[in-house]
């Protein structure tokens, strides 16, 4: 992969600009910290992408709460597909027993990572575990997934910045913009 000194010209469309992420951002915190009043919250971000994310998302949230992380790899075929065999390259940090659980997610595609974390955490008995992604993908979904705050639904494009990447490159974008074909094809 041959990427631009400029990453801003492999962009072919900005789909989602700063300004749009951030009002989100704030509304999704809002929406949280209503939903969650009274008690705390445990935030999980599954690395990498998601960190931007979760680093915005948790400073709107107005309640007592903790993070981890986890790492997971679900990429084997190509690049761009995921293989929907997911590996645990990172587990918590700290035990979720008894604790109300928000999983957040950069982006959900087919569902197949997230509905395999899902039963995983649910396997260390939190007291209740919901998700927040900023991105819903639903036309390449092959599980149905509970999204229960969701940022932006967006089309089937390749989608890099704000924490998504290609190559591990193109993460520090601060929109969410698709991707040119040249930039992944080779």
């Amino acid at each position: 992969m041959k990427h631009s000194q400029d990453l801003n010209e492999d962009v072919g469309e900005i789909l989602l600009s700063e300004d749009q992420i951030r009002i989100k951002v704030v509304e999704l915190g809002k929406r949280i910290s209503a939903d969650y009043a009274g008690r705390e919250l445990t935030l999980v971000s599954v690395l990498k992408g998601s960190l931007p994310f979760m680093a915005d998302l948790m400073r709107q949230i107005d309640l007592p709460l903790r993070i981890d992380l986890m790492e997971v790899s679900s990429y084997g075929g190509t690049a761009t597909e995921s293989s929907g065999l997911v590996r645990i390259l990172k587990d918590l940090s700290a035990p979720i027993d008894d604790r109300d659980v928000l999983l957040v997610e950069d982006i959900i595609d087919t569902g197949l990572t997230l509905n395999y974390l899902i039963r995983y955490l649910r396997g260390k008995n939190p007291r209740s575990i919901k998700v927040c992604a900023l991105l819903d993908k639903p036309a390449r979904r092959l599980v149905e997934i509970p999204i229960d705050y969701v940022g932006f639904e967006i089309p089937d494009a390749f989608v890099v910045g704000y924490g998504l990447d290609f190559g591990e490159v193109y993460r520090n974008l601060r929109f969410v913009g698709v991707l040119r074909p040249e930039a992944y094809e080779s």
